[in-house]
């Protein structure tokens, strides 16, 4: 991956990653996008996140990072809701890992951040 030192947009950080691996992280953006429509895409720790809650702060959901053998997902702490499919990946107590030579799953991300939205809404 091109390192740049602070991206300064989600297109920014997709431009600079690997070209192999565009396609992944763009149909990522996507689905996170889709699954929350009122999330707001932001920049954090250098890699992208989506914050949710309209004009209201109700907080962030999930990050993304693009390594070199992997994409990571990055769901805060407090959110521990997401599907029990996920935990195959999970590598840490908020970490998830997707390798960059397997298939990603989209749909389980976008089931992930749909059951996210849910709780955040309580």
């Amino acid at each position: 991956m091109r390192k740049i030192l602070k991206p300064k947009s989600v297109d920014e950080y997709i431009a600079a990653a690997p070209k192999e691996v565009r396609g992944k992280l763009k149909e990522l953006r996507t689905i996170i996008k889709k699954a929350a429509p009122d999330s707001e895409e932001r920049i954090s720790y250098r890699m992208p996140f989506y914050e949710y809650g309209g004009s209201g702060y109700k907080g962030r959901l999930i990050y993304f990072a693009v390594f070199k053998k992997h994409i990571g997902i990055f769901i805060p702490p407090s959110l521990n809701g997401y599907p029990k499919e996920l935990e195959k990946y999970r590598t840490a107590k908020s970490s998830f890992r997707f390798p960059l030579d397997k298939p990603f799953p989209f749909t389980l991300i976008g089931k992930t951040v749909k059951a996210l939205v849910k709780k955040r809404e309580k």
